[in-house]
């Protein structure tokens, strides 16, 4: 019998655990969904099975994939887990057996050999394949793009299995009978809109810590170049453009000897400063240009463009890394939309804040990714004070970009939005030309809408709000599959 969840922000409220899979069939609509919407909306997040095996923090969560398909001004819901060899294992144990940033001294015996990407974070559609993300181990996971079955680990037909040390997979706990393994991949890679490339990176706390990667429009690794970098770190996301790709490295570094204390093997360490790397895209380590700047940290980067010699990027920028190690009591400030001006003669590293209220999960018209955009969105901080912990992300969020100028979609205090995700109107539509679409927890309901805001006009009342019976716990990432 598995034991009840403890006590925990993270696990309660609208982080709490969600027991169901299942679907729903026609769900109910407040207003109209316009008629030529037509595609699937995927969002994944952590949704933990089973009470944690010691301390919890929802990065580290099972991932769970909600899909809204509309078509015909309907939406119809269906939702499951990733199976990941983690959660296979766990099932059949009927228990947690990982423990949450510890080492593998902390995990139960029976989970020795297998690595604990949970599968969570973001979910993409490229080249035909549905694939889970999770940064860390773990490659990606393909699912099903219409009954979100898992169909196994893609390791991109073995391209991206990588040499380990015995030595070094013993002391992790890791089975690699062949002196390989998985090597990580990003959760947020970038599709270039133009040649339907995915560029991608992985980053670990051993060697290679940071490895650029890249897939064709048909699916087929073709490069894995090892980054050299000032000092193993988190690199949650990164930036590209048609002419370079920029690896910001912060001072939340990995250190293998605090996890074999049996600390995390996270820590923040701001005397080392951020460093930012700029790389043509044609081009390799050894042509990686570095900037300096001050101790910051950012998850996501709204988007970027390169200007003659100069990289303009626009970034969710928080102070510090908002993640303690094991038993660190941090004092959470949230993030702010910054610009960052690299300048490529000059040397020369700019910051520039944009608008002081706080910010998360910012998107964009995906038609412009890499190149220069007029408009941005997120979720964030509404003009009614959030009463919820953590997050506090109660209102949709339309920038200006130019000049930082925000339109806002306000929800109540006791409600959260969720990523929102832009979907063009046709597809020769100008930028922002469209519709937003966000997850949304109605606080003193304890249940979820998906809204569906007219990105001409996000201050305005929804388009349609199609409303679940129950609450989609909370998440990160999800595209948009135009079609079927």
């Amino acid at each position: 019998m598995s034991r009840p969840f403890p006590d925990h922000p993270m696990l309660s409220g609208l982080w709490a655990p969600w027991p169901m899979e299942g679907e729903i069939h026609d769900l109910p609509v407040v207003g109209e969904i316009p008629r030529d919407l037509h595609g699937t909306l995927y969002r994944n997040g952590p949704n933990p099975q089973f009470a944690p095996r010691g301390d919890y923090h929802f990065f580290t969560g099972d991932g769970m994939v909600h899909a809204f398909r509309i078509e015909d001004g309907k939406c119809h819901y269906r939702n499951r887990w990733v199976r990941t060899p983690k959660f296979e294992l766990e099932r059949d144990a009927g228990e947690a057996l990982f423990a949450a940033f510890a080492g593998p001294d902390e995990n139960d015996p029976r989970a020795r050999g297998v690595r604990m990407g949970p599968s969570n974070t973001n979910i993409v559609w490229h080249a035909g394949r549905l694939l889970a993300l999770v940064e860390g181990g773990l490659a990606p996971v393909e699912l099903d793009p219409d009954s979100l079955e898992t169909l196994g680990v893609w390791n991109f037909e073995g391209a991206l299995r990588q040499p380990i040390d015995p030595g070094v997979a013993d002391a992790l706990g890791i089975d690699a009978p062949d002196g390989t393994v998985d090597g990580a991949f990003t959760a947020h890679p970038k599709i270039d809109p133009e040649t339907g490339e995915m560029l991608a990176f992985g980053y670990d706390a051993l060697p290679p810590y940071l490895v650029y990667r890249a897939a064709d429009a048909d699916g087929k690794l073709v490069r894995n170049e090892e980054i050299t970098v000032p000092f193993p770190s988190m690199v949650h996301d990164f930036i590209t453009t048609p002419e370079h790709v920029i690896f910001p490295i912060f001072p939340a570094t990995l250190r293998v000897e605090r996890a074999a204390r049996g600390e995390s093997v996270l820590g923040w360490e701001p005397d080392l400063g951020t460093h930012v790397g700029v790389m043509p895209r044609d081009g390799g380590n050894e042509d990686v240009v570095w900037f300096e700047t001050d101790p910051c940290f950012a998850f996501h980067a709204m988007n970027a463009h390169t200007d003659g010699r100069r990289v303009v990027a626009e970034m969710a920028q928080y102070a510090r890394v908002p993640v303690g190690g094991a038993g660190e009591d941090i004092e959470f400030a949230p993030a702010h939309l910054v610009r960052w001006t690299l300048d490529l003669d000059a040397g020369t590293l700019k910051q520039e804040p944009l608008d002081d209220r706080a910010l998360e999960f910012p998107r964009l018209d995906e038609r412009r990714t890499g190149h220069a955009y007029r408009f941005g969105y997120a979720a964030g901080e509404g003009r009614t004070a959030s009463t919820l912990p953590l997050l506090g992300t109660n209102a949709v969020l339309r920038y200006e970009v130019a000049s930082g100028v925000c339109e806002s979609h306000d929800l109540g205090a006791s409600d959260a939005s969720g990523e929102p995700i832009f979907v063009p109107r046709s597809e020769n539509a100008a930028e922002g030309e469209g519709v937003l679409l966000a997850v949304v927890y109605r606080g003193e309901e304890n249940r979820s809408d998906l809204l569906v805001l007219d990105a001409e006009n996000v201050s305005g009342e929804p388009l349609a709000t199609v409303r679940l019976p129950h609450r989609v716990p909370g998440g990160f990432h999800g595209n948009w599959r135009p079609g079927r």
